[in-house]
């Protein structure tokens, strides 16, 4: 909620999320859906290529304008 105004401030944010049901009520403006289980938001301990890889991809969101909450899925 607080990315939300973080937002408004002209601060781009992008959070990341393994509860997709959540992130669909909460609505923040951009997320990074990571299907690992709770508590692994970057993935496995000791898996570094997998980690960087979801920072890169969050960090890539933040480029994108957002008009909608914008959600995108993770393929690595």
């Amino acid at each position: 909620m607080i990315q939300s105004v973080i937002e408004k401030a002209g601060i781009p944010t992008v959070s990341t999320s393994v509860l997709a049901a959540i992130t669909g009520k909460v609505k923040p403006p951009r997320s990074l859906f990571i299907d690992r289980p709770l508590g692994y938001p970057l993935g496995e301990p000791n898996n570094p290529e997998l980690q960087k890889a979801i920072l890169r991809e969050a960090f890539r969101m933040l480029a994108d304008p957002v008009t909608t909450p914008l959600r995108r899925d993770f393929g690595g």
